[in-house]
């Protein structure tokens, strides 16, 4: 059984001091995510991400279309109680303490009163706030309040967890514990789905992606298979700052970087490549075909859009 099946959801706004300009936000919209796995749903800021997040979580209606989520129509009240939801931008009453809002959020989720104390306090450890579980919440930073929206999220032991940008506002290290705990979930069979435009995120944590940019749906596919694509270029690396003249002759730019130089060649050059270092008695380390990244598909794809856009205008 599908986790999410999106089935046609649209939506149109009136804009316009009037309200009598329809804007579309959403065109029809048709996405499946598989039980377990973690979707990563990824665009440009205004691309339509929070729009989408927002249909699914019933906090706006769709113009057209419908969805269903863990078997159940997306409106049904029994499939909330299975969800947990980060908003992008969470807001939390400022003189609550994050174990107060937890408990407050336990409540309203239907937590048991004899589990509410143990669930608590293994969340705020799972997101890193034990330390400040008493502190009030306006006193926290943009990151740590981003992580008392996670623990709301995950709290209830839900099985489809959606999250708008998770990693908004956290550091390095703050990042990295949100995708292990993502991991985490993921390993616990749950389904996690969530937008983000940090694509270095994506790439360490998705099985599957979907591109969508002006509202619209641009590519969908696993992660391993758009990045596997060979460019038909290697990157040679070496140890030491020489170049031999031979390989500059190759028109390639090298960069040196400490001990180690790298230099990009098309596939076609390296054995002249490699007869250059061994003349001039260098220490090769590796030779890497060079692959499509996350980002460089993900650029494309907005490029193919904006170029169809024009040619139609």
């Amino acid at each position: 059984m599908a986790a999410i099946e999106i089935l046609g959801l649209e939506k149109t706004y009136l804009a316009g001091f009037w309200r009598n300009r329809p804007k579309r936000a959403l065109f029809p919209l048709q996405l499946t995510v598989e039980d377990g796995e973690i979707f990563g749903f990824l665009g440009p800021n205004g691309a339509g991400k929070t729009t989408t997040l927002k249909l699914l979580m019933g906090l706006v209606f769709p113009t057209a279309g419908s969805a269903r989520i863990l078997g159940h129509a997306w409106i049904d009240p029994e499939v909330k109680a299975q969800i947990g939801f980060l908003p992008e931008q969470p807001y939390f009453y400022d003189y609550l303490t994050a174990h107060e809002l937890l408990n407050y959020y336990a409540q309203l989720s239907g937590v048991a009163a004899n589990q509410r104390k143990r669930r608590i306090d293994e969340v705020l450890v799972r997101v890193g706030l034990t330390d400040v579980a008493g502190v009030q919440l306006r006193k926290f930073s943009k990151g740590m309040l981003q992580r008392a929206g996670i623990a709301q999220a995950i709290l209830h032991d839900p099985k489809l967890i959606f999250l708008d940008e998770p990693m908004s506002g956290l550091d390095p290290i703050g990042r990295r514990e949100v995708r292990d705990l993502i991991q985490e979930l993921k390993a616990q069979g749950k389904t996690v789905f969530f937008s983000t435009h940090i694509l270095s995120d994506a790439e360490a944590l998705c099985d599957r992606v979907a591109i969508i940019h002006q509202g619209q749906l641009r590519g969908v596919g696993a992660v391993q298979e758009l990045t596997s694509s060979v460019q038909g270029k290697i990157e040679v690396t070496w140890y030491g700052t020489q170049i031999p003249s031979a390989i500059k002759a190759l028109g390639a730019e090298c960069h040196s970087t400490g001990e180690i130089t790298r230099v990009a060649l098309n596939e076609n050059q390296q054995d002249a490549a490699i007869d250059a270092l061994r003349r001039d008695r260098l220490r090769l380390i590796s030779i890497t075909p060079l692959r499509t990244s996350l980002e460089a598909y993900f650029v494309e794809k907005l490029q193919c859009a904006e170029t169809s856009a024009g040619a139609k205008a």
